[in-house]
Parts: C-alpha cells; sequence; structure tokens
C-alpha cells in the first residue's frame, strides 16, 4: 500500500516541477501528482483515467482545485464497496480533514458541491433513512405518465421555436432547455424557468468564480417556492415535501429542491446531448435505431455506460484508516466516485465496442443507499424527447466536422459547448391539437379509392391504412351521382371510419376496388356481388 499525500496543513507533496517544465501543461502538480482538473483532464478525461489506472491501480491520488489531494476511484468494484460502505466511507462532509484545517477555504470553487447542506445526500443513518424517505415517497406521487405527456408536449414547443429555421443548436435550444421546462413544472414553479436559470443551474456545478453566486440565485427562487406553498398547497413535489409525515423544515426542503433540480437538470441535459451526438455522428448507432433494431431507451441505457452525464462524483470521505484498491486511506481523506472510469474498467468492458443494451449494472447513477432516486425521471425527459425529436425532423444532419464539436468539462461532468444541426424546413404543429405520438401523414384530398381495370396494381398499404379515416353511405364508399343520374361510384375523398363496422366496409371497398369494380356499377354490386358472397 502508499500513501502518498503529506497531511500536514501546508506541507510540501514532494519537488515543484519549474514552471518552464513540460509537466505544467500536461496537468501535474506537487509531488507529480495528476491534476484532476485543468485543461488535461477537460480535454481528454478517458486518457488521463488510463494514465492514473497505468500508474496507480484501481485508486489513485489526483489533485483538484487549488492543488487539494483526493483519491479517485477508478475500479468498478472498488466504486460500489465505497459507495455501499457508508460506515466506512461517509457523504458527510464535515469528516474531510481539508475543511477542518482551513486548506479548503468557504469560497473554494468547489464549495457548492461539498459545502455541508441538511440535505440526504450529506447524511448517514438514520438522519439519510428519514429525508430520503420524503423524497421517494414524494416522488412516488409523482403521475409519470402524465410526465411524459409533458415532457412530448414541451419537446414539441421547442421544436416549433427553431423548425423553420432549418438549422438548430441541439444543446442550447434543446438540451439544456427540455429538462429544466420539466423540472420546474414538476417542483411547481415553471414561472422561473428562464435563460438565468438554466445558466445558473449550468454555472454553480464547473468551479467558476460566479459558482457562489449563480447557488444563490437559484436558492432564492426555491425559497419563495417554499414560503408560497406553505400558505398555497398545490399538486406538485414542493408541496409534497412541505406537507410530508417527517415535518421537513424550510431550509430542509429547499435544499432538497435545489439538490433534486440541479442534479436533475444536469445529469439530463448532458444525456440528450451525448444521444444526439451519437445519433448525428454515428452511422451505425442511428441505422440501428431507425431500423428499429434498437429503441430509443436502449440507446439511452448504451450513453449511460459510454458518455455517462455526471463523469464523477465528490464526494466520499473516510471515517477512519482503511485500505480501499491496495491503497492506504487515511481518516479524514477525501475520495470521488469515478463514474465513467468505473463504466470503463477492463475488469468488467473488457471490449469497449460491445452493445451493452438490457444492462443497467453502470454506475451512471451512483449506487448504494445514495443512489440517484430520481434516475426513472431523468430517462423519461431523455427518451421522449429524443424521440419527439427524431420523429419530428427525422432529417437531422451534423451541420459542422465532428472535430469541431467542443466539450466543457469539471470534475463531476463533461457537457458539450454546442451541437449544430440542419435539417429541411417546416411548418410549426398546429397547437390547437394534441401533439402526435407517432408520425403522421398530412391528409390528401385528391385521392381515388378505384381502379381503372381488373390489372391494376394492389392497393398501396399506405392507402389502405388512411382509407380507414374516410366515411361513406354504402360499403365505406362515399358515391356521387353523375349527370346522368347513374352512380358514380368512389369519390375523391378518402372514406371516412365510421363505427364499429367501419373495418368491414373499408375491406369491402378494396376488395371491391381489387377486382375492377367501376364507377358505373350498381350499388347492388357492391352488396351483394360476386366478390361479397365470395367473402
Amino acid at each position: 500500500m502508499t500513501t502518498p499525500f503529506h497531511h500536514e496543513p501546508g506541507a510540501a507533496m514532494g519537488p515543484v516541477p519549474p514552471p518552464e517544465c513540460p509537466a505544467h501543461g500536461l496537468g501535474v502538480g506537487p509531488g507529480g501528482l495528476r491534476r484532476f482538473y485543468g485543461p488535461e483532464a477537460e480535454r481528454d478525461p478517458a486518457g488521463l483515467y488510463d494514465k492514473l489506472r497505468a500508474e496507480h491501480g484501481t485508486v489513485a491520488p489526483v489533485l483538484l482545485h487549488g492543488d487539494v489531494p483526493a483519491w479517485l476511484v477508478l475500479g468498478h468494484s472498488e466504486n460500489l464497496h465505497m459507495t455501499r460502505t457508508p460506515s466506512q466511507f461517509s457523504r458527510d462532509s464535515r469528516h474531510w480533514r481539508a475543511l477542518r484545517d482551513g486548506s479548503v477555504a468557504p469560497d473554494h470553487p468547489l464549495a457548492p458541491i461539498f459545502t455541508w447542506q441538511p440535505v440526504c445526500v450529506f447524511a448517514d443513518g438514520a438522519t439519510h433513512e428519514r429525508q430520503r424517505g420524503a423524497v421517494t415517497d414524494s416522488l412516488e406521487r409523482i403521475d409519470h405518465r402524465g410526465v411524459r405527456r409533458q415532457i412530448n408536449r414541451y419537446s414539441n414547443r421547442l421544436v416549433d421555436e427553431f423548425c423553420h429555421d432549418g438549422r438548430v443548436d441541439l444543446v442550447s435550444q434543446f438540451a439544456e432547455l427540455l429538462p429544466m421546462m420539466v423540472m420546474c413544472e414538476i417542483l411547481g414553479m415553471p414561472e422561473e424557468c428562464n435563460d438565468r436559470m438554466v445558466h445558473a443551474a449550468r454555472d454553480m456545478t464547473r468551479g467558476t468564480a460566479t459558482a457562489v453566486a449563480s447557488n444563490a440565485y437559484v436558492v432564492a427562487a426555491l425559497n419563495r417556492l417554499v414560503r408560497r406553498r406553505r400558505t398555497e398547497p398545490a399538486a406538485d413535489f414542493a408541496t409534497w415535501l412541505v406537507e410530508h409525515p417527517e415535518g421537513m423544515t424550510d431550509t430542509e426542503v429547499t435544499e432538497h429542491l435545489r439538490l433534486i433540480l440541479i442534479a436533475a437538470y444536469e445529469a439530463t441535459a448532458n444525456l440528450i446531448a451525448n444521444v444526439l451526438r451519437m445519433v448525428l455522428t454515428d452511422p451505425r448507432f442511428r441505422a440501428r435505431l431507425s431500423g428499429g433494431h434498437m429503441t430509443v431507451p436502449e440507446a439511452v441505457e448504451q450513453i449511460l455506460w459510454d458518455e455517462p452525464p455526471f463523469t464523477a462524483v465528490f464526494g466520499r470521505w473516510a471515517v477512519g484508516d482503511t485500505e480501499l484498491g491496495g491503497q492506504r486511506i487515511r481518516a479524514g481523506d477525501a475520495l470521488i466516485v469515478g463514474i465513467a472510469p468505473a463504466n470503463t474498467d477492463p475488469v468488467v468492458r473488457p471490449d469497449l465496442a460491445a452493445d451493452m443494451e438490457g444492462n443497467r449494472a453502470h454506475l451512471a447513477f451512483s449506487g448504494g443507499p445514495h443512489e440517484c432516486p430520481g434516475q426513472d425521471i431523468g430517462r423519461a425527459i431523455a427518451d421522449v424527447g429524443v424521440d419527439a425529436l427524431l420523429m419530428r425532423l427525422p432529417d437531422l444532419e451534423l451541420a459542422v466536422q465532428e472535430s469541431e464539436l467542443n466539450w466543457i468539462g469539471n470534475i463531476i461532468s463533461r457537457h458539450l459547448v454546442e451541437l449544430p444541426a440542419g435539417f429541411a424546413a417546416r411548418l410549426p404543429q398546429d397547437d390547437n391539437e394534441p401533439p402526435p405520438m407517432g408520425r403522421r401523414k398530412p391528409p390528401r384530398e385528391d385521392w381515388e379509392v378505384q381502379s381503372p381495370d381488373r390489372t391494376a396494381a394492389p392497393v398501396p398499404a399506405g392507402v389502405a391504412a388512411e382509407a380507414g379515416q374516410g366515411q361513406g353511405p354504402v360499403g365505406g364508399v362515399r358515391t356521387e351521382t353523375s349527370p346522368h343520374g347513374a352512380s358514380a361510384g368512389p369519390s375523391g375523398r378518402i372514406p371516412q371510419q365510421r363505427g364499429p363496422a367501419a373495418p368491414a366496409r373499408l375491406w369491402r371497398a378494396v376488395t371491391r376496388w381489387w377486382s375492377g369494380y367501376g364507377p358505373g356499377r350498381p350499388r347492388d354490386d357492391v352488396r351483394d356481388g360476386p366478390v361479397a358472397r365470395d367473402l
């Protein structure tokens, strides 16, 4: 076992490379430890994981912002052990030695992530069970079918805003907007869904200089919601938390709403963007999806393996001295749940090109008692949103070279800056009609359900299917009177469906067409003629 850290405050952790040393450009810090932030970590996180795995094994020492030491857990089984053993690895950040000795200041760029709050993700034992129980009970009250309808409605509304342009940035105009619209609706604050809320939700997890201010903006909006729901209850998640029998305080409710809003938003926005990027850049992936060999939920699950929306979770803190992955962990050490590296651990996934359909052993939603309780909502937003977008715009194509795509990363996530796409411009959907759940062909007024002779080609399947939308007085066929008073046979309108006998009438109309009964034949031929008798 090795101990790469010197834990005395201010102690040097080995020789520091001189400023002109190339090691600075490679993300190497004091003591030769690799930085888990900065250009290298953002540009090529997978390459960094490989280097750390080769150098240290399944648990590697790294440096956080300000060169604060931590452990990055790379192995799949080691991550599972850590997340499932809160008695050894606590979620309570007050165990962190760097906080107790002042090595990490309250205004640290990662403060919005690790600062202790009265929420279930920073609790263990009975406190965690009480708070987590209130959250899961409230999540179970959500009408999932209703939510899926809302997701479809919001997805189509977003598509309507850019479908006439013939071009779109699928990140800023779709992937980043849809999750916030849905989550604000679920929480009970749709009026707070605006560009600033989207920006703040993104900014507060990036470790930027404005992260603390962004966090304050989000908390203020949620405080207003909680105060309102104390006096004006409604059928939303905020009300269910406020009224839960566990009797959560306003602070507890606000912090849990913040946790759910930000976690669900960040994860789902990244997930949608990652799925759409694969659709636009991987012909094999797109062919399997469009050809019906892979459903959208299966595509989403594959992306949760390959490009999880959260690449890591910070953090866990060692309750006492222990050992993990051959490394000696001291009490108070910080550890990072390595989601992305665990999903590519050669022990559980030796062939990264293999399809992982139906396999949910990934750690995209962490594990153990702190596994994400709202993961089904995130999956639903991605499933329905991607499906609705591709249904409306099946001809989407990447508008730039794949090499021109850029990412922004931090220690917990990596997301696309933009995903430009082009398509054939089309009109917005009629808002007076409910969004279609499948492809629907526009009605045609110039079709004729008739044949000039018995040698005509069989009726196309699409015509037969749409003919069921029509309506006619006899046999499902609308007839017209010729200038000479004779029955003119089928009209140019598609027969309308009427009553439970419509399929039989439709079948008789089609067989009459197939057998060559022209416009001049008497109507009795349709009812009692040889075709009807043969049937």
